[in-house]
């Protein structure tokens, strides 16, 4: 495990009731990825509320054998390594593992967060033996299709990923976009919890003079950054053009990319300018965002964005497209910028007019950082914990075949103890 880069483990009250979660997931740190770090987060926030969790996921290598934890209990199983994705792991089919554990210590819920091999095994033994479950949407794989040449899966993948979540009672999304888009696509039993941000490690303060020198940036230049998996899904090309657009006007401008991916050995012999610092964690990543001015964020494939948060909170002036992360928490000319869906002329204007005034920069970034604090990841584990209680509570007195109505029993939801 790397450094805990999060906030400190500190203890929450008591719930009313005590809860066994088991957590399957085939992405889990030292993975770095958006999905990882948010179910680290989940995870944390359970045992930190006095819930026990079962964490099950694939083995990650032959050194791999965490340490053990108070509240926290780890099945590590067969895995494979992801085509094009070589440092995350894909779970193998794996029920009769899974029987045995549950038949052996039996979760109050299951909360299932890919839906892998895996994660379909999860579903598949909970509900023979009738446990509750949830399931996270985290990310749109059916759109990733065109980018790899599969585009003829995509109905299929499609058609999977709505199949898997609708088995299960309550499927979490992060924010009302995507609810309202899986809604229109069939999806059942749709509930809202977001994403937080650490706003102790995402901190302007973090802002180096020393990285700025490195990258051959004064106090004054324009340091413009992209952090992210740098992959075809991600929509690069966006980047590079809105980065072309900022030059016009800011010609000492410098562009950073911070991560890796099939795309950066690509993009680094095209655009030998740029700035390639690879994959940066903890404090280090701080750093890189708080010593940038401006962050460009131009996927179009995300169900949230992590990024776009981390980067608010850091300080920056974000550009990015008015859909996911962006259009919940950027307010235009506010607190950063948004262009139309999939616009990118008006993406690239957006990045463009920055360049043109940089007197807008710090007074965008200074409002990110504000709209940041209200974003805490202790109100998203409460949520979260609180829809658990629920579906324990009504999961278990209506079996798993029912369909679920966040909050329609009217004993919870107030701290009461779901029924049994």
């Amino acid at each position: 495990m790397e450094e805990n880069i999060y906030y400190p483990l500190r203890q929450f009250p008591s719930s009313a009731r005590s809860l066994r979660v088991a957590v399957v997931t085939e992405t889990y740190p030292p993975e770095i990825n958006g999905v990882a770090l948010t179910i680290e987060h989940m995870v944390a926030g359970l045992r930190q509320r006095q819930h026990q969790v079962q964490l099950i996921r694939p083995r990650q290598g032959p050194d791999d054998a965490p340490a053990a934890e108070p509240g926290l209990q780890q099945f590590l199983l067969p895995g494979l390594a992801i085509p094009r994705y070589q440092n995350l792991q894909m779970g193998l089919p794996s029920g009769s593992a899974l029987r045995r554990i549950w038949s052996a210590t039996r979760p109050d819920v299951v909360h299932i967060v890919t839906e892998g091999p895996l994660g379909w095994s999860a579903l598949a033994v909970a509900r023979k033996l009738e446990i509750p479950v949830t399931s996270d949407f985290h990310t749109n794989f059916h759109s990733y299709t065109k980018h790899y040449g599969i585009g003829w899966l995509k109905k299929p993948i499609g058609a999977y990923l709505r199949s898997f979540h609708n088995r299960a009672l309550l499927t979490l999304v992060p924010d009302e976009g995507l609810r309202r888009e899986l809604e229109g696509q069939g999806y059942q039993n749709l509930s809202i919890v977001g994403r937080g941000v650490d706003i102790g490690l995402f901190d302007p303060a973090r802002r180096s003079v020393e990285l700025r020198r490195t990258w051959g940036a004064s106090k004054d230049e324009l340091v413009v950054l992209y952090v992210g998996r740098i992959a075809p899904e991600k929509n690069l090309d966006a980047v590079v053009q809105a980065y072309d657009a900022m030059r016009e006007k800011h010609p000492q401008a410098k562009l950073v990319w911070v991560g890796d991916g099939p795309q950066r050995d690509i993009l680094q012999a095209r655009n030998p300018g740029h700035i390639f610092a690879g994959m940066r964690t903890g404090e280090d990543l701080a750093a890189h965002f708080a010593s940038a001015d401006v962050f460009l964020f131009p996927s179009l494939t995300e169900t949230f964005g992590n990024v776009t948060l981390e980067a608010m909170a850091s300080g920056l002036a974000v550009v990015a497209y008015d859909y996911a992360a962006a259009a919940e928490h950027i307010r235009q000319g506010e607190n950063g910028l948004v262009a139309e869906f999939g616009n990118i002329s008006r993406f690239c204007e957006q990045a463009a007019s920055l360049a043109a005034r940089p007197e807008l920069i710090p007074h965008l970034g200074k409002n990110a950082r504000l709209s940041a604090k209200n974003l805490a990841w202790d109100h998203i584990c409460d949520k979260f914990e609180k829809l658990l209680l629920e579906i324990a509570g009504e999961g278990g007195r209506h079996g798993q075949q029912n369909r679920f109505i966040p909050g329609a029993n009217p004993n919870l939801g107030s701290g009461a103890v779901p029924p049994v």
